[in-house]
């Protein structure tokens, strides 16, 4: 007697299903592979970065030496419109959720390109302080609409496996602004002059990133999705409010830390040829900030690739002590080559305390809930870090010296590192890439 045979129905349920989805959707889905279209919109991000930190953060330098030689206007004048227009982008970092849901990215982002080129082109012919004002103002909306929040949260509509590498090869832009947009703009001025350097960038500025963001960014589709489910995020209404995150301590585990810790990093960045000139010479404190800039791009590269695989908060705090004993080792030596590599040290994690909060907000809370908490922890720790430069220049003048300012960023740095290890109770919605 022959026996019946078993129905395959485990086997032709899967081949089914596997006839159902396409090769080519398959592939377009796979974040490991070049052309999945996640990858495109990483570029448009990396562009975002490259001219808004260009323009919106590295310029500031330039624009100070120029404003002041044309129109004699005090330095204190011109630094106060730039001190003013990052902390009204900070304010207004809080809201991000809410222009994200009513705009959506594509539109936020092209409004936040329109109000970066007004405010370059103002500067270009800026003749009195109110018309300063004005242009850095502006300037501050550009940073809500082409910021860190809204392209971690485009990236992050796109990826899941490969995340880390994704916003870390984004947020690279930032990093090749002072390479790239700031070397140019000089050149530029030079040559044509201030107006003329300025009106320029801001043409190539909106020629690059217009088709981009109108090509590339966008919501994205099932099918070239690696999680479907996330497609419509930005549409979603955040599943906690501002109110109920400043009372969860997991919220105030990111916050505290990353902000202790940009003081202390800014502070530094800000300060850092004065701090070395007395040791080194001018040159060689030149060619150290060089050497920073350099290992800061590659750390986002380095730690991108394998940052998915580790707890971001690990990953935070070694990356935050290993700055600290970077400046234990400028505090106590003076040869070239020690300090050529603590600088080396410390640029090496400079791009990473930008990429790790999304990174860790991701593991801890909802998708849902990422653009309000980001938004309201970088408003906390982007204001704070910001009064980095002020808080050394004044206790450098109250103590004669750059020991005790080097000190406090080492203190403030290993009391960020500790927090940052602190685990509060927050819903983890997703497990490690």
């Amino acid at each position: 007697m022959i026996k019946p045979r078993r129905p395959m129905r485990g086997l032709i349920g899967a081949t089914a299903r596997k006839q159902m989805i396409p090769a080519q959707d398959a592939g377009q889905s796979d974040e490991t592979l070049l052309r999945y279209a996640g990858w495109r919109v990483v570029l448009a991000c990396f562009l975002m970065a490259l001219f808004l930190f260009g323009f919106g953060l590295y310029g500031h330098g330039v624009y100070l030496a120029e404003l002041q030689r044309l129109n004699g206007w005090p330095a204190a004048l011109i630094s106060g419109a730039s001190t003013l227009s990052l902390l009204l982008a900070n304010i207004f970092a809080t809201f991000t959720n809410e222009l994200v849901s009513r705009l959506g990215a594509r539109r936020l982002v092209l409004l936040g390109i329109a109000a970066l080129a007004t405010s370059t082109t103002l500067l270009a012919f800026a003749t009195a302080p109110w018309q300063l004002y004005i242009a850095f103002a502006l300037m501050s909306l550009g940073w809500i609409g082409m910021g860190t929040i809204v392209s971690a949260t485009i990236v992050s509509l796109w990826f899941v496996r490969r995340r880390g590498l994704a916003i870390s090869l984004a947020f690279t832009g930032a990093s090749f602004s002072g390479v790239i947009v700031t070397p140019s703009l000089v050149y530029l001025i030079e040559r044509f002059g201030f107006a003329a350097a300025m009106l320029t960038g801001t043409a190539v500025m909106v020629a690059v990133l217009v088709p981009v963001t109108l090509a590339f960014i966008g919501p994205p589709s099932a099918g070239g999705l690696a999680d479907p489910l996330r497609a419509e995020m930005p549409s979603v209404p955040s599943d906690i409010s501002r109110a109920t995150l400043i009372r969860r301590v997991a919220f105030w585990t990111i916050s505290i830390p990353f902000a202790l810790a940009l003081v202390a990093q800014i502070g530094f960045i800000v300060h850092q040829i004065a701090m070395l000139e007395p040791k080194i010479g001018r040159a060689n404190a030149g060619l150290a900030v060089s050497v920073m800039t350099f290992t800061a791009i590659a750390g986002r590269f380095g730690l991108g690739m394998v940052v998915d695989r580790f707890d971001p908060r690990r990953v935070t705090a070694i990356s935050i002590v290993s700055q600290a004993a970077a400046l234990l080792s400028i505090l106590h030596f003076d040869a070239i080559p020690i300090l050529l590599a603590a600088c080396a040290v410390f640029g090496f994690s400079v791009g990473n305390l930008i990429t790790l909060p999304p990174l860790i907000m991701h593991r801890e809370f909802s998708a849902a809930s990422f653009v309000v908490v980001m938004g309201l922890s970088n408003a906390i720790s982007g204001t704070v870090g910001s009064l980095g430069p002020a808080f050394l220049g004044v206790v450098q003048s109250w103590s004669g010296g750059y020991e005790t300012p080097i000190a406090l960023c080492i203190a403030l740095q290993l009391i960020a590192a500790v927090i940052v290890l602190q685990r509060g109770s927050s819903r983890s919605v997703e497990a490690p890439g």
